[in-house]
């Protein structure tokens, strides 16, 4: 299942998602959110034996900073647990 809010910010649990790993993304300086993207697409390449079954992409503020986190929901079937 995966969580994730609308607009309205309001929670959606969607049921047809499905996953069994999480990997979150997440930067504050500018340089840094300017490679975020990148670096998400360099570990689902490094990572092909996860498949990518949603992505939620979060922007939060404060007074000084400003947030950007990715959010890879995938599956893996030969997990290790």
């Amino acid at each position: 299942m995966s969580v994730q809010h609308n607009q309205s910010g309001q929670l959606v649990l969607r049921k047809d998602v499905k996953f069994n790993g999480v990997k979150v993304f997440s930067a504050t300086m500018v340089a840094d959110r300017d490679q975020l993207g990148e670096k998400v697409t360099a570990w689902i390449a490094a990572h092909n034996e996860c498949k990518v079954t949603d992505i939620v992409i979060t922007q939060s503020s404060d007074e000084a900073f400003h947030c950007i986190a990715i959010t890879v929901f995938y599956w893996e079937e030969n997990t290790r647990r």
